[in-house]
């Protein structure tokens, strides 16, 4: 059956147009996709990435379309949840004909046991994960990995990285590792999380609870609280943050 690019673009609500218009603006602006590309999409389960594969998977105008793009749910192993994340992800994925992997991990307890006596178990837990997405990638000749990090993310790690890493940095919305083997894409680097989430009710995106016993008493958690009540008190200050990551004045700066 021909696609039609105008029907389909005509069931798109104005949320949804909006979204994939950002999204292809921020794939123009870093070059993130080629023609022959092998993309992989790692899905968390949140409106985010849920989001990510929609935008991905759907019509593009401006940008080439990818050879392959294969869905990736990494299960964290924790207890209680008895792999219903997985089973739920993998219905949703085979009714809307995706391409995809679904991989169980002890990653969660791991990281929360004694065994990780020196990291958070955030900072294990992203490792890990990270790592298996790179394995898969590897396994299907996949040369990006998309992951649904949103601007939020970006100012929040920013800060993290200021209030606990001593160090000035954030994610990067285009980076390359492995000397070029693999690119990591943050497509959605410049829409808010509010969109996102909004957008993941209206199209009845089928968002699955995070199982992390720790999600809820992180210090990204922290962060994010701080952000809020700042930028309640202070209208705008989250969007001024995000600003000055690229007004940098290094003549301002301390030097070693």
């Amino acid at each position: 059956m021909k696609f039609n690019l105008g029907v389909a673009m005509k069931k798109m609500s104005k949320l949804h147009l909006h979204l994939r218009k950002r999204l292809e603006q921020t794939l123009l602006k870093y070059h993130m996709l080629s023609e022959g590309d092998r993309v992989l999409v790692g899905v968390s389960g949140g409106a985010d990435s849920l989001t990510l594969l929609k935008l991905l998977t759907g019509p593009l105008l401006f940008v080439p379309k990818p050879e392959l793009l294969l869905a990736v749910y990494v299960d964290m192993g924790f207890e209680g949840s008895n792999g219903h994340p997985a089973l739920h992800l993998e219905r949703y994925f085979q009714e809307e004909g995706y391409q995809y992997q679904i991989r169980k991990t002890n990653f969660g307890p791991l990281a929360h046991s004694e065994y990780n006596r020196k990291a958070s178990p955030c900072f294990l837990c992203s490792r890990l994960r990270r790592k298996q997405l790179f394995e898969i990638a590897r396994e299907y000749r996949c040369n990006k990995v998309a992951l649904a990090h949103n601007k939020d993310d970006v100012i929040e790690t920013f800060l993290l990285n200021i209030f606990f890493a001593r160090e000035i940095s954030t994610m990067l919305p285009y980076q390359s590792f492995f000397k070029g083997d693999f690119y990591l894409m943050r497509p959605l680097a410049y829409i808010e999380e509010a969109l996102l989430k909004r957008f993941a009710l209206e199209a009845d995106l089928p968002v699955v609870e995070n199982p992390c016993p720790s999600a809820q008493n992180t210090k990204r958690q922290y962060i994010k609280n701080l952000i809020k009540k700042l930028d309640t008190d202070h209208r705008g200050l989250k969007e001024n943050i995000f600003k000055a990551m690229k007004h940098v004045k290094p003549d301002y700066l301390l030097k070693n």
